[in-house]
């Protein structure tokens, strides 16, 4: 497959977010992308509805440790949902962490369509909800964390809010965001069109990212490959950075293998930036 686009700001904005991404907005492009399920899990936590514009509204989870502590916005992987979460929560909030877990268009009771574009500006609302709701639980400090494709939005939110939160962590993310999807699913472009889409990239927003940033990746990850990890933490800005692999681990069991040794690391590295 072969595109030919332009690729320009959107009216209104000069963030990087602003790019004109839409192109990839290509029904053949994002069925390969985004797996979004309707299951809002058992009903754990509190939901929470965040207005995103036309119309959409998007689901939330919100799981307070019940004391003030540092709160945490997750952005979960796909083929998740929110309510997934609520098995997983109780090893955040056992260990003093707010958890607020977010959804995307059309994953678990979200309304919409998810598109890359809508995957970037709606993390925008989502986080002003997540610091309104976390400030009612206390003076803590607030975190952003992504895990695969959420690492998109948390390293977005992370770029342009990094004066507002404490760190960033990053689990099992992309570092060549848009070329590695480019090139896993055959879409073949420009290479000026190419130049310009690292320079919305992952690893081009870290960068500038002097928060501290704690990345964490399987080693043996077949979806994206430990060199992704390594790329976004020699990128990283931050002074204050720690990369956190987990020998034997895949993509999808690597707090399996870790265990508490994965919660224990991110406990550790949120009370020690609160």
């Amino acid at each position: 497959m072969v595109v030919r686009v332009k690729l320009g700001f959107v009216a209104g904005g000069d963030w990087l977010h602003d790019y004109d991404l839409s192109f990839l907005d290509r029904p053949e492009v994002l069925r390969f992308i985004f797996y979004p399920r309707r299951d809002f899990g058992a009903g754990g936590g509190i939901t929470v509805m965040v207005d995103v514009g036309e119309g959409v509204r998007v689901g939330c989870r919100f799981y307070p440790c019940g004391r003030s502590g540092p709160s945490i916005l997750y952005f979960h992987g796909n083929g998740e949902t929110a309510g997934d979460y609520d098995h997983v929560s109780p090893f955040f909030t056992g260990r003093g962490i707010n958890l607020f877990v977010a959804d995307y268009r059309g994953y678990g009771v979200s309304g919409g369509v998810p598109t890359i574009t809508s995957l970037l500006r709606d993390a925008h609302p989502v986080f002003e909800k997540f610091k309104e709701v976390a400030a009612r639980e206390g003076e803590g400090s607030l975190f952003i964390m992504g895990r695969s494709l959420g690492s998109v939005p948390a390293i977005e939110l992370a770029y342009h809010y990094q004066d507002e939160i404490k760190g960033l962590i990053v689990e099992s993310g992309v570092a060549n965001t848009f070329t590695l999807l480019l090139d896993l699913f055959g879409v073949r472009v420009r290479e000026n069109l190419r130049r310009r889409l690292e320079e919305a990239s992952n690893k081009a927003k870290i960068r500038k990212v002097k928060t501290p940033t704690l990345i964490i990746h399987a080693e043996n990850d077949t979806l994206i490959p430990v060199s992704e990890a390594l790329e976004l933490y020699e990128n990283s800005g931050a002074e204050e950075k720690e990369l956190f692999i987990i020998p034997g681990a895949d993509h999808n069991n690597l707090w399996m293998v870790a265990g508490e040794k994965y919660y224990q690391k991110i406990e550790e590295f949120t009370k020690r930036h609160m």
